[in-house]
Parts: structure tokens; sequence; C-alpha cells
């Protein structure tokens, strides 16, 4: 009777560690999820995490969603399922980076339990790296600088910025009061655009450019890092999860579509595009200059520690000089291979993450961490406006209007075909070294588990 109640015992205690270790695990995963870590990474990650738990790869099944993870340990005797919920999403850089971190150090220094969780618990409940009139006004810089690559003088850099400060901070109020995220997507790029009209009734000779600060003033809101990841998702073949991803993207998009053609309509902004040049006239210091200033405010956003911001804005400097090398060329008046814009943003994403992955080992944060905020400069807002505009305007009566249609149709097809280009192009090294990359960090957990079981700190359940 004793030795059955001992069993009893010891078997509980078994359940109740076994219990705590998954949900630290799921934890784990949490905080990767509500990042807005790519799928693989959350895998990765997580499954690293379980081999410091003691948990052995073999028994453990790992399902993540856009609002739920799943967790099952099972050794065909016994089998333990537990969830998490995810109950929101913000890009946050600097924990996607501390988590990766946290599960290599608890391995090599032998964590306990405690400390683990401590350690975890202080990355969840940090602060960010930036205030939130900080990010405001990075945000706003970021879209005059987006600006300055569409065309403007300086004078309309600082319209747009102003305007996009008063969007993003009234979109943070919007968000710290819980409404509806779509909602206070659309209000925020309404509020933004209508700014931007505004500055066009500043006397003339204050900007030759007064219509600019239009184009890039909401671009604070274009969703680049869930682009990427549902690029990344769908090539990792995380199919279900690349879906929702899109399906979330295209929402933010249409709110943000919604928010500006209300202000357009409002204000009766007619399609100002004819007299737009689009032949770029700016020399290549000031598409740097603007490159990085786009980078480095985008970073503020996605809370990227401050010792990268430098990092970043020459990522956004070699990106984008690299694009607008390819892509300009005598048929503008340009130095460069004249080979289009689609072509320049792959080679100038190409670049920056085949850069990357000797950088990540000098600066010891993930790829994504570098290359994201790097390539974001190169969104194409002006397609995405004249697709926008073209919509707004449609009104197709006689054969003469088929021709502007066609033009908006034009520029969608051709601002989705750069996002997933670029996207593809951050993707590379995953595409193509992912068997060395995989296999290099395999072996290195490998040679840690065994130097931990040496030590005698390895229990595996």
């Amino acid at each position: 009777m004793e030795l059955k109640e001992h069993l009893v015992t010891t078997v509980k205690a078994h359940d109740q560690q076994l219990h705590r270790r998954v949900d630290l695990l799921l934890r784990t995963g949490k905080v990767l999820v509500e990042s807005l870590a790519d799928t693989n990474r959350v895998v990765r990650n997580m499954k690293r995490t379980a081999a410091y738990l003691g948990i052995p790869e073999e028994k453990l099944h790992i399902n993540v969603s856009f609002t739920m993870l799943m967790v099952n340990v099972s050794d065909g005797d016994y089998s333990f399922t537990k969830f998490q919920r995810i109950e929101g999403h913000g890009v946050n850089m600097t924990a996607i980076s501390e988590i990766s971190k946290l599960s290599w150090r608890a391995i090599e220094n032998d964590y306990s339990l405690e400390q683990y969780e401590e350690e975890l618990e202080k990355i969840r409940t940090k602060k960010r790296n930036y205030a939130p009139w900080m990010v405001a006004v990075g945000a706003g810089f970021a879209c005059g600088g987006f600006c300055i690559q569409f065309g403007c003088d300086w004078m309309a850099f600082l319209y747009a910025s102003l305007a996009a400060i008063v969007g993003m901070r009234l979109r943070q109020k919007c968000n710290e009061s819980g409404l509806n995220h779509y909602m206070g997507i659309a209000i925020s790029a309404f509020v933004a655009t209508l700014v931007a009209w505004a500055t066009t009734l500043f006397p003339d000779g204050w900007t030759s450019t007064p219509w600019h600060p239009l184009l890039a003033c909401a671009l604070f809101i274009v969703p680049g890092v869930p682009l990427i990841n549902f690029v990344d998702d769908m090539l990792d073949n995380y199919i279900q999860v690349g879906i929702v991803r899109a399906a979330n993207t295209l929402l933010m998009i249409a709110a943000m579509a919604f928010g500006i053609a209300f202000a357009v309509k409002l204000c009766q902004i007619e399609n100002f595009f004819p007299t737009i040049s689009m032949v770029p006239h700016h020399n290549y210091l000031e598409y740097a200059v603007a490159a990085a200033i786009s980078a480095m405010g985008f970073s503020m956003i996605f809370n990227i520690q401050r010792r990268l911001l430098w990092v970043v804005a020459i990522g956004g400097i070699l990106a984008v000089c690299t694009r607008n090398f390819v892509n300009l060329g005598p048929s503008t008046d340009n130095v460069g291979l004249d080979m289009g814009l689609i072509i320049g943003s792959f080679s100038g994403a190409v670049l920056v993450s085949l850069i990357a992955i000797k950088a990540v080992h000098w600066f010891h944060v993930p790829n994504h961490v570098l290359t994201i905020p790097s390539v974001i400069p190169m969104i194409p807002g002006v397609l995405m406006y004249r697709m926008l505009f073209g919509v707004i305007n449609m009104n197709v009566q006689t054969l003469d209007q088929v021709t502007p249609l066609m033009k908006a149709i034009e520029s969608g097809v051709n601002s989705g075909l750069i996002i997933i280009c670029v996207s593809v192009g951050v993707a590379i090294p995953n595409i193509f070294g992912r068997k060395y990359i995989a296999s290099s960090k395999n072996k290195h957990l490998e040679e840690v588990l065994n130097e931990r079981k040496l030590r005698g700190k390895f229990v595996e359940w």
C-alpha cells in the first residue's frame, strides 16, 4: 500500500514538473508570436527552449497559429497537451532577439526553472526602448524620408513629417484606448491625410512640391513586417499561418485606404499625379540620407535596440542606393543599369540579406532584426497611391477614360510585385542556405547539450 502511494506521489510530481515546463515553453512562444516573429523562428526557438527544459524533440509536437499555440508531449504511453492564447500582436524586435539569446544562455549556464522564468518575465514586461512621442517623431521623419524618395523638396519633407507625426500619435492613442485596431488605422490615415492636405494651402513659394506629402503621410501604417512574414511563412510551408497573416495585412491596408479615401473625398482632392514628375531628380547623396532616416524611423516603430540604429541606417542606404543604381539609367538621365524598379528592389533586398548573414555574428541579433528595417524604405508608396487614386476616381464612361484605369491597375500589379520581390530577397538566405544554417545550429545545440549532460545538469522527460 505504501509503495502504491509512493508511486502515485512520484507520478503526480512528474506531471507537475512536466506541466510547468510545457507552460514555460508556451509562454516563450507566446512572446515570440506576439512580437511578430516569423513562424519558422517561433518553432526553432521553442524547440531549443524545449531542449533546455529536457523535452526530447521526438516527443514534442508544436502547432502555431496566429491566435493560438499548442504543445503536445507524447511518448506513446503518456500524452499531455496544453494551449496558449495569443492576446495581441505588435512588432518588438528587441523581444525576439532577447528570447533567442535566453534560450542559448539557459542551456550554457544551467539555468534553473526559476531563473528562466524570471528572465522570461523580464523580457515580457520590459519597457520599450523608445517613448511613444519618440516613436511618433521617428515614424514622422520616416515618412518624410519616403517623401524625399518620391521626389519632394526638403520643405515638403517637413510637411509630410508633421502630418505623419500627428497621424502616428493619434494611432497610439487609439490603441491605448482599446479602440478596434482597424478603426484606429482608418482614423489615423484620415487625419494624417487631412493634415497633409492642409499644408497645400500654405503659400506657394514655400515648396515646389506641395502635393508630395499626401503620398507619404500615412506610410507609417504600411504593414512591412507582416508582409515579409507572410511571404516567409508561405515559403517555409506554414501555409495556414501565412494565409492568416496575408488576410490581416489586407485588412490593415484596406483600413488605411478607407481613411485616405474618406479624406480625399471630404477635401475634394483631385488626382494630382499628372502634375507630379515621376523622373527622379535628386542625387544619390540625398536619396541615401532619406533612406537612412526612413530605416531608423521604422526601427523605432519596430523597437530595435538603440545600438543598432546606425547599422540599419547603413543597411537602408545600401538597399536604396543599390535599388536606384539597378533601376535608373540613361532613360532617366541618371547613372545606372536601367533595369527597372522591380529588379532594382529585388537586388537591394538580396544585397542587404547577404550582408546580414555575416553581420548577425557581429551584432548578435537575428537576421530579420537587421534586414527588415533596412528594406522598408523600398516600399513602393507612389505606385500604391497611384492605384488608390485611380480606384477612387474610377468613372469609366468613355474609351478615353480607360487609360487612367489601366494605369491604376498597372501600378497596383507593379507595387505587389515589388513587395513580393523585396520579401523574397530578404528570405534568400533561408531559401538557399536553410540546410546549412539549420545543420550548423543543430550541431552547436548538440554540443552544448552534451556539455550540459557531462556536467550532470540535463534531465530528460
